[in-house]
């Protein structure tokens, strides 16, 4: 059997280059943080509004079968690389805060 090659030391990008890569991903994730951040304030807006039409009809707020059909819709939905279960708790997050909202909504010009 020949002798086995010494391993060659893993190869290392020159100084700053990985700092640089680093900070450019996270502009990114910034810029998209800011994009969630204004589509979770449109959807809040939206909850608010639902809050109200169902107050006025004398719907009840929670409503777990149609919280579970969105929980079903956006795990369909997920490409990853975040898992389904990532996907469902972040959006039994984004549920509670929503039923929060329109518990609490009031028509416009009411307060």
């Amino acid at each position: 059997m020949p002798p086995e090659e010494p391993e060659e030391p893993a190869k290392r990008d020159p100084p700053g280059v990985a700092e640089a890569a680093i900070e450019r991903l996270r502009r990114n994730i910034d810029a998209v943080d800011e994009v969630v951040v204004k589509l979770l304030n449109q959807r809040a807006k939206w909850a608010q509004e639902i809050g109200v039409v169902k107050k006025g009809a004398g719907i009840a707020i929670y409503q777990p079968d149609r919280e579970a059909r969105v929980v079903a819709h956006v795990v369909a939905a997920n490409r990853g690389p975040l898992e389904a279960s990532a996907i469902q708790r972040l959006f039994e997050r984004i549920i509670d805060e929503s039923r929060r909202l329109e518990r609490t909504a009031e028509p416009e010009g009411a307060k």
